[in-house]
């Protein structure tokens, strides 16, 4: 059995001929193992190659597209032996899309490669590991309470490709809550009868775990004010879901995009872990609908005392649960999205939302009483060695981290158990069902 990647083929027994001697002439390899990023493991004359879009045990004619010193990446031209876990994939835009990684293979198998990417990152990085993880999974699809798309030049939505920033035109996304795809094609029927000038760069749109809610921030390069009442209209007669829209100017390369127009509401509410919480469009929210009732739960369950911190607590999806086991819960943010629902979010608790970054939080908090817990919920880039330290030098009995990048968790974990914590155990949470990315929330106790 042979299956040809890329494009189809041209007509005629005389192009068949050229591309079949073509691809004879790719070098054949044998893939090896998933890696962190998407990609699998192949090896040419000794040197590392990463190919997109395989599976372990399958032989490959590739094409490389890259090269580097000490490793280089590839495209697969054929897939000579395919692997017995190949099924096909769901979404017609799976491979020209670079949303998803790993719908060619079963959910099982799936888990199975986050698994072993986690426990080889965290022992790359010096961590010592259980020899078991605990793997909080849920359904596979249909997930995602979050997208953002852009727009072609001819105004319809979609997503940027796996190989270039190119836009990849969508009718479907299989990871998607169904309201949040029909809000995106809605909008592009909308956007495809306006001037070129005044179409939005793109728009991101968020929705409750019940897709009863929804709010999109529409993101413009200038001069799409003057239409945007007319757009929030006609968009809410067709997605009636719809709670408020932001209007927000793009202000160039490295800079935040500034409000300057809403239509509706700022905010919506988001039943979660037994409580309702108020969250806006811009503010860090867990992005699997199915799954942020057990992590709140992974992360919180089986605490409980006199003082607890959450730090990086974005709306205090954490605080709000802590709250109900703690005597004092101080809730640490700093993105103005997210400060003032976090507020609004532990009003009427024993829970104190304080606006700060987490390192200058730290920094002053002498005063503070030793917390017996602390919850810690970093971007990708995770804590760093400031913070750290002066995690360390707190020393709570327990430490919580929820971590979305296994890389720098293994570099913080090495600092905490240099500081005197050792690990209890190592959840994997998968909140990214066909893709690469990964969860991991580590209970650590001194």
């Amino acid at each position: 059995m042979k299956k040809r990647a890329g494009q189809n083929a041209p007509r005629g027994a005389g192009a068949a001929r050229k591309i079949l001697q073509q691809a004879a002439e790719l070098p054949l390899v044998q893939i090896e193992k998933p890696v962190y990023g998407g990609a699998f493991l192949a090896r040419v004359e000794g040197k590392a190659v990463f190919v997109p879009l395989t599976l372990p045990d399958e032989q490959v004619r590739l094409r490389v597209v890259e090269e580097k010193r000490g490793y280089a990446t590839a495209e697969v031209e054929e897939i000579v032996v395919p692997a017995a876990e190949r099924i096909a994939h769901r979404c017609r835009h799976f491979g020209a899309c670079g949303g998803c990684q790993y719908q060619q293979t079963d959910y099982a198998t799936q888990l199975a490669f986050k698994q072993a990417i986690l426990r080889e990152t965290l022992e790359r990085g010096g961590v010592s590991v259980p020899q078991t993880f605990a793997v909080l999974a849920g359904e596979p699809w249909a997930y995602r309470n979050r997208i953002r798309v852009a727009f072609d030049a001819e105004g319809d939505a979609g997503y940027r490709g796996r190989r270039s920033h190119a836009l990849i035109r969508i009718g479907e996304c299989p990871i998607a809550a169904p309201l949040l795809v029909r809000a995106a094609l809605a909008a592009g029927e909308i956007v495809r009868e306006l001037p070129a000038r005044l179409r939005p760069a793109e728009i991101s749109f968020f929705c409750d775990a019940a897709e009863t809610a929804l709010l999109a921030s529409v993101v413009t390069a200038g001069g799409g004010t003057r239409c945007f009442e007319e757009f929030a209209r006609r968009f809410a007669d067709r997605v009636p879901e719809t709670t408020g829209i932001k209007l927000e100017a793009d202000g160039g390369r490295g800079k935040t995009p500034r409000s300057v127009a809403q239509w509706g509401g700022t905010s919506l509410l988001y039943c979660a872990a037994g409580f309702d919480y108020r969250v806006g469009e811009g503010a860090f929210f867990q992005v699997n609908r199915w799954l942020v009732d057990p992590l709140v739960d992974c992360a919180t369950g089986g605490h409980r005392g006199g003082v607890a911190w959450d730090l990086f607590a974005g709306v205090g999806l954490f605080a709000r649960r802590l709250a109900a086991s703690f005597e004092n819960v101080i809730a640490v943010e700093a993105a103005a999205a997210a400060t003032a629902a976090l507020a609004q979010n532990l009003a009427g608790t024993g829970a104190k939302a304080v606006k700060a970054l987490t390192v200058d939080f730290l920094r002053g908090a002498r005063d503070e009483k030793r917390p017996d817990l602390i919850v810690v919920d970093p971007p990708r880039s995770g804590l760093g060695a400031e913070t750290t330290a002066l995690l360390g030098q707190i020393a709570a009995p327990s430490l919580v981290y929820v971590s979305c990048d296994a890389a720098t968790l293994a570099r913080d974990l090495q600092a905490m158990i240099a500081a005197g914590y050792g690990i209890e155990n190592v959840t994997l949470a998968d909140l990214f069902p066909q893709t690469f990315h990964l969860e991991t929330v580590v209970q650590l106790r001194r």
